[in-house]
């Protein structure tokens, strides 16, 4: 499918962030890649999920994408501009456009202020309501996320793990904004309360025109709520797909191997061979595919080239040399 410029919200391209180590008894520094030149953009109104192993760099990549933490180059077009660019003044308009819904609803919170203040703080700060107008709009943000006004005057440590991060994500959405960072939103909750939570996140889309970045290790709940799926490994991007393309013809050993962990009634279905080669995080690996250390189908091209993200067909990307 043919897509303008003006049908993507976020654009971004071949984000980096490093991070660095001190060697002992030298002066080098030795680079850590969380997230390595990844590229990838959002339709307006669309829900992209992120996924892989824990420590592949997706909420490195989230945060470095709002700028919560500055990231090592690239470019991150939102509407067109490269908010790389801008300054602080800058990006502190740009703010309440872009907001993030972070994964510990008990950390998150700030439990010496009351859940209006919470939820109201960003109205103040950006100077969009004040006084009454500011409770009036608490009220009604909080009874939109399943809560009721009356729980502006109460504590974050009165409610349970799921009212919480509905207090994390009333507080994401009052200030109106296009683009929502979802990072692990539900993985701290209960098995049932996570589907609510999901429901209410994909209600709100559909109501406020929402855009979201849906980080998550669970490829269940990925299908559930995304309209694409991009698979991450090692700070790279290694597949992106419409999601029911991704499950029923996933392109890249390492997609396939997620698909075939996730947990079957029937046992006897899942595979006796091993999924996996012994775990190798190749930090200071400097030519050839990264996952090939691990991949069961890894050949001398492998280890000597590095693949590139290539549309296979139907917007269906995969960095895999030997594509099956």
């Amino acid at each position: 499918m043919n897509m303008s410029e003006n049908d993507f919200l976020l654009q971004v391209q071949q984000l980096k962030k490093y991070f660095y180590r001190e060697r002992l008894f030298s002066s080098d520094r030795e680079p850590i890649r969380a997230v390595d030149g990844i590229t990838f953009s959002i339709r307006r109104g669309e829900t992209l999920g992120l996924v892989g192993e824990s420590g592949c760099g997706k909420t490195t990549a989230g945060k470095a994408i709002l700028r919560l933490i500055e990231p090592t180059s690239g470019q991150i077009l939102f509407k067109g501009g490269n908010i790389l660019d801008l300054n602080r003044e800058d990006l502190r308009r740009l703010r309440p456009h872009m907001q993030f819904i972070f994964q510990d609803p008990y950390e998150s919170l700030n439990p010496r202020m009351r859940v209006g203040e919470i939820v109201g703080e960003g109205l103040e700060v950006h100077r969009m309501a004040q006084g009454r107008e500011k409770a009036e709009r608490v009220s009604e943000i909080l009874e939109k996320v399943g809560l009721h006004p009356g729980d502006a005057m109460r504590y974050p440590h009165e409610f349970s793990g799921g009212q919480r991060q509905r207090i994390g994500i009333a507080r994401a959405i009052s200030l109106h904004p296009e683009l929502i960072v979802a990072d692990e939103p539900v993985s701290a909750l209960d098995v049932s309360i996570q589907a609510q939570i999901l429901n209410l996140l994909m209600d709100l889309r559909d109501q406020l025109g929402l855009t979201y970045l849906f980080i998550s290790h669970d490829l269940r709940i990925v299908k559930h709520i995304s309209d694409r799926i991009a698979v991450m490994y090692l700070g790279k991007m290694v597949e992106i797909a419409n999601g029911e393309d991704l499950f029923r013809q996933p392109l890249h050993p390492y997609t396939q191997i997620l698909l075939q962990a996730i947990p079957k009634l029937d046992p006897s279905g899942r595979s006796q061979e091993p999924l996996l080669r012994e775990e190798f995080r190749p930090h200071s690996l400097e030519k050839g595919c990264l996952f090939q250390p691990r991949c069961p189908h890894s050949k001398e091209r492998c280890q000597m080239e590095e693949p590139l993200l290539m549309d296979q067909g139907e917007d269906h990307l995969v960095t895999c040399h030997f594509v099956s």
